[in-house]
């Protein structure tokens, strides 16, 4: 780590470095990161090399003050610094977080420092009902003219299927529901539970295209009206029933299960409760899909940033995690697909979407609120794109007997429906 007074000195290796505490934190932190550098230059013409390698970015900080408080807690106090605008990308914020991503997997790679941070997050996600709303209450319950304005038409906010690379956001929201409702292997008049439905999208479609009835639950109460309001208006009423719900508290029996973008708010000590819950819910001719974001890598902890401002109680879980869940729950796990890219992809069409509204955002929510949305949006790209996220399709059954033997029938089934939707 080696810092430069660039006033009146060249950048060459006669330059003398700084003795200041700024720089003793940065040599102190730079000796354990390889594989990534960060050029950080401050606004008093200053300069630092963090890390070595390549991938390779560039930031402008207000003030030097500001680096050592990153590196006492770099996983909350980088987010939080550009919120409050302390430093910039030099190019664009991507790049960054790709960097970012790197280095902080460098810092990871201590066992002890995993171990630490895994017991850490495992007490943040003790999510009682009253704590899963609130929860839930926190990201979802915001103004839904933020997500109006950069989701799909039809306010999908989980990760799109691009069957193939000229498909529209919208066409690959679609794509998604098709597929998800081929691995469901609904029959008519099917009873269906959706388990976090959102803003009722999945739920909607399936009712509409394959006459499902449909129970969708949701902690958030915005979600909850607005999607009540959309399935009224598509006439939809009849045959889909919306409730502020509590999976452990929902009663019944359902032909099929499916649950997108919600596992991940479950938290590790729910797991066993919650697939017990499934298990009891599901007919005995009944399947079941879940679909979560996951990683690629063995269990660990929770990015404190994201804990705090995003998904407070969250947890994105290992496929060992989710497994080891379901088999004392007395579920068979029929298929497991991953997703890679594909949200990636989606995320950076939403933070396309974002930045055209930005202006209008900024005047409803303010320029701080604008900062972590738009850090969320690509800290979550980079993660997908160069880091550990992918996303799991656990598709599970009571009985053996229950789906077809052979797993091409997912897209046999799934593609005319497709064709149809996107005309």
């Amino acid at each position: 780590m080696n810092s430069t007074d660039t006033r009146g000195k060249g950048h060459g290796s006669d330059a003398r470095p700084s003795n200041d505490l700024t720089q003793r934190s940065l040599d102190w932190a730079g000796h354990l990161l390889t594989g990534a550098r960060l050029e950080v230059l401050a606004d008093d013409g200053r300069r630092w090399t963090l890390g070595a390698g390549e991938p390779h970015a560039t930031i402008r900080v207000r003030g030097a003050a500001v680096l050592p408080r990153i590196l006492l807690h770099p996983g909350m106090r980088f987010g939080e610094a550009y919120m409050d605008g302390r430093w910039e990308p030099a190019d664009n914020l991507l790049e960054v977080l790709e960097v970012g991503l790197h280095l902080l997997a460098a810092l990871e790679r201590n066992r002890w420092l995993r171990r630490l941070k895994r017991a850490a997050a495992w007490l943040t996600e003790s999510n009682s009902p009253r704590r899963a709303r609130r929860n839930a209450s926190h990201h979802y319950d915001i103004d839904f003219d933020l997500y109006r304005r950069f989701l799909d038409a039809d306010l999908h906010y989980s990760c799109a299927y691009f069957r193939d690379a000229s498909m529209t956001l919208e066409a690959a929201q679609q794509a998604k529901c098709a597929h998800i409702a081929a691995k469901l292997d609904l029959k008519p008049d099917a009873r269906v539970l959706d388990i976090g439905c959102g803003w009722g999208s999945l739920a909607m479609y399936l009712a509409q295209h394959h006459h499902a009835r449909v129970v969708g639950i949701t902690l958030s109460e915005e979600q909850y009206k607005v999607a009540t309001r959309r399935a009224a208006e598509r006439g939809l009423a009849g045959r889909v029933e919306f409730r502020v719900q509590d999976y452990r508290r929902v009663e019944g029996c359902f032909d099929a299960i499916v649950s997108v973008g919600m596992f991940e708010h479950v938290g590790r000590p729910q797991y066993p409760a919650f697939f017990r819950r499934v298990y009891e819910l599901l007919a005995d001719d009944g399947t079941v899909l879940l679909h979560s974001i996951g990683r690629s890598t063995p269990p660990g902890g929770s990015n404190a940033w994201v804990q705090k401002y995003i998904f407070p109680g969250g947890y994105v879980p290992a496929a060992s995690e989710m497994v080891a869940a379901v088999e004392p729950a007395g579920l068979i796990v029929t298929d497991l697909e991953i997703w890679r890219l594909h949200y990636a992809r989606t995320l950076a069409e939403w933070h396309r979407r974002f930045q055209t509204a930005r202006a209008d955002i900024a005047a409803r929510m303010g320029e701080r609120f604008c900062r972590m949305w738009e850090f969320y949006l690509q800290v979550s790209e980079a993660g997908f794109r160069w880091g550990d996220l992918v996303v799991f399709q656990l598709q599970m059954s009571r009985t053996l007997e229950r789906l077809p033997l052979i797993r091409d029938y997912l897209y046999r089934r799934a593609i005319p429906v497709r064709a149809r939707e996107v005309a």
